[in-house]
């Protein structure tokens, strides 16, 4: 039998996590025949690849280095090497429940309309307690969302991460890959790569489905459980957004610019007041990030 999907994990320094993403995977129900892994190590300077070394025995997994650091720089190099009709990407700091890759194939396989994109439910993995200041809605940094218990197609306003998601080989071809001006490099939180992914592959026609029983479970360490690392993501959140519309090799004429930057201005004052009369702390602290998202994308729209 040929492979049918494959599993990218893009990582970088992360070994640790790793060895448990690597652990789910291998793991999976699929017949093993079926499926392949890819570890693409992004310059790494730990112990990745010894880590990788532990599972040598499993004949479906396949290590590769990138050494241009840059997760969407990472995973295309992983799809790029890989042999399956479908590519299913998971975080190195996720785990991927048993059916993970069954699911995905057999819903690539019976949906209808057949899916551009398809993911699914991550389950958080606390490493400390959730702060008193992380509401509901804010969730969504750690790609924590539920829409739906049957899979449904998606409507503009929601969205799939790529931590948790998966496409036909053949449309990340057609699209080129991931845009590599977009998605984490380093230290910066550069995000929306799958974003601007979803935009062509809707354009083309196709639709983005949530499937419920695509399940990961996700670290959220407690580094990332502060007032200060919310701030930068959703700053940076901004920024991406930006980029999307006025990448550098192809800016937008300046009055269309500013035109957006007056937009995005009057949709964050409203906030910025909600936020300085705001009681519940939950509630400011989210019009905060609001406000923060907001001045992201005009520094981006200004750059």
């Amino acid at each position: 039998m040929s492979v049918r999907i494959s599993a990218v994990v893009a990582t970088r320094n992360r070994a640790s996590y790793l060895r448990k993403a690597l652990t789910s995977l291998v793991a999976q129900t699929l017949p093993q025949e079926l499926y392949e892994i890819i570890v693409v190590d992004n310059a790494s300077t730990d112990n990745t690849q010894e880590v990788v070394g532990e599972f040598s025995d499993r004949p479906n997994l396949r290590y590769c280095y990138e050494p241009i650091v840059g997760v969407s720089r990472a995973r295309n190099t992983g799809w790029r090497n890989a042999q399956g009709a479908y590519i299913a990407f998971l975080d190195d700091d996720a785990v991927a429940y048993p059916d993970w890759l069954a699911k995905f194939l057999d819903t690539f396989e019976t949906f209808v309309p057949s899916p551009g994109c398809l993911g699914g439910r991550c389950l958080p993995i606390w490493e400390a307690p959730r702060p008193d200041w992380l509401s509901d809605e804010m969730l969504s940094c750690f790609a924590i969302f539920h829409y739906a218990d049957v899979p449904i197609i998606l409507n503009a306003r929601q969205w799939l991460t790529i931590g948790n998601a998966a496409y036909p080989s053949e449309l990340l071809q057609a699209a080129g890959g991931l845009r590599e001006d977009l998605g984490r490099k380093g230290n910066t939180l550069l995000g929306s790569a799958d974003t601007y992914l979803r935009q062509q592959l809707d354009s083309w026609g196709f639709c983005s489905v949530y499937h419920p029983e695509i399940v990961v479970g996700h670290h959220i360490p407690a580094s990332r459980l502060t007032k200060s690392w919310s701030r930068q993501y959703w700053y940076w959140q901004g920024l991406s957004s930006a980029i999307i519309v006025n990448p550098a090799d192809q800016p937008l004429p300046f009055l269309r610019r500013a035109g957006l930057m007056l937009k995005r201005t009057g949709w964050a004052l409203p906030r910025l007041a909600l936020m300085l009369v705001a009681t519940n702390p939950a509630a400011r602290f989210k019009r905060q990030c609001q406000v923060l998202e907001a001045l992201g994308y005009v520094s981006g729209l200004c750059r």
